[in-house]
């Protein structure tokens, strides 16, 4: 090879950036896969940094020890949940009625950069419903729009757009954790009451405030999946990175021996189905439906039994039960360490019986000194606090004490401070890979290959939103706490 050769090869082997976005995302994109760590050594990187934060604080290495080893299994119900919202999406996917439908939606878009566009909108939508029916579905549709032969996707930014549901829309739908919890007097807890009183959806997520946000974020979201996405001669598709994405629809089989009925028989899955039918009446009858579905254990409940219904036979539903568990090994492994990340922030006192927790929220409360600062700085303690404790709902108990509180003395609108708390805290999602892991698994990537577009996205989002969120407060009058 000429040296003229060699130099139009490397030439072109070099991203072409039309616009200063997509300059700034490639650059992104090399320093991530040139320094991001796999998502387990961030973990294990992050508990050594709040480990270390929380001695700085005063705690005593020995505390800190303990607070490790007794939050580490904290989360075990929740990661057998998260564990079961990947394989429950999957085997729904999997059956051939979904999997139709989501060919279908593969069909829709014309060019890879499309695809992107369109799989982050969906995601958005999606999570606004429910957000491990976005997290699933959108992954498995990436997949089903790399098969495709006609246009070339990059398949690094598919996937990110997929997870945009996690990173910045769920919480401003109704499987809001903290809207969820101050709409009902029986489960805020009894020391919380007194202080936010009762706060009702048509005061946080049905407001005309969140709509607004809820768009904004979605054009602006639209628009960096967009102007990130690279050209189709630069575009990595999942060949390219070395994923091999085959056919995940479970072949048609026959019984090969008398003792295989009835796993080939609808039988069982007719009288499961029926068993199941009670249950889910009585359930979804006593309210909102969407609002029930939001539960994690009643959503994989629905999703296990729609999916034995889907597949109808139990030999393919075991099938694809199977292929899903790939998907769930990296939840399985590091969602106790983040247990443990929460357990050291929030239980490890210093001499004045204060934990780092506390004094972060008091630091940023103490620095406001209207509403509209207030909710900037709210939102920029979520945002913090959020990329080491990655729980929309156990944060909130964490900080609501504090930060309703302060709301009530500056006379900030209660309703919207759980907003800003919800709009800002899933912004470090897009770089804390916590969530994104089932969406890792199914796509057969790396944290490493996502994070250069996610975190374009939580770059441009943050001075957005934060700015959003502390003008509409402006919009809302304060009101005392409504006890019920």
């Amino acid at each position: 090879m000429t040296n003229a050769t060699h130099d139009q090869t490397v030439s072109l082997r070099k991203p072409v950036a039309d616009n200063i976005i997509a300059r700034f995302s490639q650059a992104l994109v090399a320093f991530a896969e040139r320094w991001f760590p796999d998502a387990y050594v961030f973990v294990l990187i992050a508990v050594i940094a709040v480990a270390i934060g929380a001695i700085l604080h005063g705690g005593s290495p020995l505390a800190v020890s303990r607070a490790f080893g007794d939050g580490f299994w904290n989360l075990i119900p929740f990661t057998m949940q998260m564990a079961l919202v990947a394989i429950g999406g999957y085997v729904v996917a999997m059956s051939p009625p979904v999997a139709a439908v989501l060919a279908r939606l593969a069909s829709v878009p014309k060019t890879g950069r499309g695809a992107v566009v369109f799989v982050g909108v969906l995601s958005i939508f999606l999570s606004l419903l429910n957000w491990g029916l976005s997290l699933i579905f959108s992954g498995l549709l990436v997949r089903e729009i790399a098969r495709r032969t006609d246009i070339r996707l990059d398949y690094r930014a598919a996937g990110a757009a997929g997870y945009l549901g996690l990173g910045c829309g769920f919480t401003l739908g109704i499987t809001s954790s903290a809207a969820q919890l101050q709409a009902n007097a029986g489960s805020i807890p009894a020391s919380l009451l007194p202080i936010t009183g009762v706060i009702g959806f048509s005061e946080t997520i049905l407001t005309w405030q969140n709509m607004v946000t809820v768009v904004m974020v979605t054009v602006v979201s639209a628009a960096i999946c967009y102007f990130t996405t690279p050209a189709p001669d630069q575009a990595r598709t999942a060949e390219d990175l070395g994923v091999a994405l085959g056919d995940d629809r479970i072949e048609a089989r026959k019984p090969a021996r008398p003792g295989d009925w009835l796993e080939f028989s609808p039988l069982l899955t007719i009288l499961i189905a029926l068993l199941a039918a009670g249950w889910l009446w009585q359930t979804f009858q006593s309210g909102n439906p969407l609002i029930t579905l939001s539960g994690l254990n009643t959503y994989n409940f629905v999703f296990l039994i729609l999916g034995i219904v889907l597949h109808w036979r139990p030999r393919s539903l075991i099938e694809s039960f199977s292929k899903a568990m790939p998907s769930v090994s990296g939840v399985l492994l590091q969602f106790p360490f983040y247990a443990g990340i929460a357990q050291i922030l929030t239980k490890v006192p210093n001499s004045s019986g204060t934990t780092l927790s506390d004094t972060i929220a008091h630091w940023f409360v103490g620095a406001s000194s209207n509403s509209t600062v207030f909710s900037f700085l709210v939102g920029i303690y979520s945002a913090l606090l959020g990329f080491f404790v990655p729980s929309a709902g156990g944060k909130w108990i964490i900080e609501a004490p504090y930060i309703m509180k302060a709301a009530n003395d500056i006379g900030a609108h209660l309703g919207w401070t759980v907003m800003v708390y919800n709009i800002a805290e899933t912004l470090p999602n897009f770089i804390n890979p916590f969530w994104m892991l089932p969406l890792l698994g199914i796509l057969g990537l790396k944290s490493k290959d996502l994070i250069g577009y996610t975190s374009v996205q939580f770059f441009i989002h943050f001075p957005i939103v934060m700015l959003l969120a502390a003008i509409l407060m402006a919009t809302f009058t304060y009101h005392p706490p409504i006890l019920p």
